[in-house]
C-alpha cells in the first residue's frame, strides 16, 4: 500500500478475485443480500413535527462523545472489510473522508493481519485518520481458536484503534464455506479479554441482533460498549449462500432470510438493561431520520454499513456525497423536533411508535 487515496476512481476490480474479502464486497453490492420479511422496526416510529422549533437550523450541533471521546458527529462507518489490496484500498477511502467529516470508523475483521504480518496495511486506517475514534474488529469465536488477549491488543495496534469490538456471527459461520462454529464457552474467554485490554471492548452482531438479556450477560462480564447490528439490513446467510457449494446449506439459507432481532426492538432493549454503556444502533439504516430515530431511542451512535460501500467503492465524491445527505438529514430532522443539538435529541419526547 503506498498510502495515496485512490481519489475519484472505482475500487472494485473488473475481474472476480476469488479472494473471500472481495467476494463479500461483490455479493454486498451485487446480489439481493438483505433480509427477507423482516426490517428495523424503525419504520415503526415516527417524530411528532414541531411547527415552532425555536432555533435555528444553521445552529445545530452535532457535536458529542463516545465513550469520552468527542466526535463531530453521533455517527459511524460500520466494521466492513480489509485484507486484500483491493479492500485495503476501501479502507483508506472510508477513512479519509471519515476523518474529514467527522464520523467515527469501524474496520472489518483484522484477524487475517494478526495472523499474515503482509495483509497489515490493508488496516492501517490511523494515517488517513488522525482524531476520530477508530474501532478494530476480530471474530468472538476466534477466542476459541486460539486467539487471546496479545492478539486483540495487536489487532488494535495495526488499526491504531482507540477501543476493539468482538463481532458474534454465529449463523454466518454456519452458512461460510471456512466457518468456525466452536461458540462454547466464549462469554468467559470475553471476559478474560476485557480484564487484559488497554482500551474499551464492545461486542457487536452483524445482522440478526443483540437482545436485552444477552446484552446484560455482557456488560456483567466487563464489556464496555454494544453494537446492536440488528435485523433489518444484510443478512449474512444470504450472502454466504452465495459463496457456499453445499446444496443442503444454500437451501436451508432461505429458511433464515427473515431471521434476527429488529435494530429498534434490540436498542429499546439494551438501554433498558443499561443507562450508562456505550451503546451503536446499527442494521439496516437507510438514512439520517433512521440516525436521529435511534438517537432518540438511546443509541449513542448510529451505525451504516452497506448503504456507504457502494458509494465508498464507486468514488471518493459518491462517499463524500453520501455522508454529507445523512448529516443533512439528521440536523433537518432535529430541527423539525427542535432539537439544537444531540442531547436534546437524546432527551426528545417527540418520538412516537406507530400504533399499527
Amino acid at each position: 500500500m503506498d498510502g495515496k487515496i485512490a481519489g475519484n476512481r472505482s475500487l472494485l476490480p473488473e475481474a472476480p478475485t476469488g479472494e473471500r474479502k472481495m467476494e463479500h464486497v461483490r455479493l454486498c453490492l451485487n446480489e439481493e443480500v438483505g433480509g427477507v420479511g423482516i426490517t428495523s422496526g424503525l419504520e415503526r416510529y415516527r417524530f411528532r413535527h414541531n411547527a415552532l422549533p425555536e432555533t435555528d437550523f444553521n445552529g445545530i450541533s452535532l457535536k458529542t462523545s463516545f465513550l469520552d471521546i468527542p466526535v463531530r458527529t453521533p455517527l459511524l462507518i460500520s466494521s466492513m472489510t480489509g485484507g486484500s489490496k483491493a479492500t485495503g484500498l476501501i479502507n483508506e477511502r472510508l477513512a479519509a473522508v471519515a476523518e474529514e467529516r467527522g464520523w467515527a470508523l469501524g474496520v472489518g475483521s483484522i484477524r487475517a493481519a494478526v495472523e499474515r504480518e503482509e495483509l497489515a496495511d490493508t488496516f492501517h486506517v490511523r494515517k488517513h485518520a488522525p482524531t476520530i475514534p477508530v474501532i478494530a474488529n476480530l471474530g468472538a469465536v476466534q477466542l476459541n481458536y486460539g486467539f487471546g488477549a496479545d492478539e486483540c491488543r495487536r489487532a488494535v495496534e495495526i488499526a491504531g484503534a482507540n477501543m476493539l469490538v468482538l463481532h458474534l456471527n454465529g449463523l454466518q459461520e454456519v452458512f461460510q464455506p471456512e466457518g468456525n462454529t466452536d461458540f462454547g464457552g466464549l462469554l468467559s474467554r470475553i471476559e478474560q479479554v476485557c480484564k487484559q485490554m488497554h482500551v474499551p471492548v464492545g461486542v457487536k452482531e452483524v445482522g440478526w441482533g443483540i437482545d436485552g438479556e444477552t446484552a446484560s450477560r455482557l456488560l456483567q462480564a466487563g464489556v464496555d460498549f454494544i453494537d446492536v447490528a440488528g435485523a433489518g439490513g444484510t443478512s449474512w446467510s444470504q450472502v454466504e449462500k452465495f459463496r457456499n457449494k453445499d446444496a443442503v446449506r444454500r437451501a436451508a439459507a432461505e429458511a433464515f432470510a427473515g431471521w434476527g432481532i429488529p435494530t429498534a426492538e434490540c436498542i429499546v432493549e439494551v438501554r433498558k438493561v443499561s443507562r450508562q454503556a456505550g451503546l451503536i444502533g446499527s442494521g439496516g439504516l437507510k438514512g439520517g431520520v433512521d440516525a436521529a430515530k435511534v438517537l432518540a431511542l438511546g443509541a449513542d451512535l448510529a451505525g451504516f454499513g452497506r448503504s456507504v460501500l457502494g458509494p465508498a467503492v464507486e468514488s471518493e465524491g459518491a462517499l463524500h456525497a453520501a455522508l454529507e445527505q445523512v448529516e443533512f438529514e439528521l440536523r433537518t430532522a432535529m430541527f423539525g423536533i427542535g432539537a439544537a443539538d444531540i442531547a436534546a435529541l437524546k432527551g426528545t419526547t417527540r418520538l412516537a411508535r406507530n400504533m399499527v
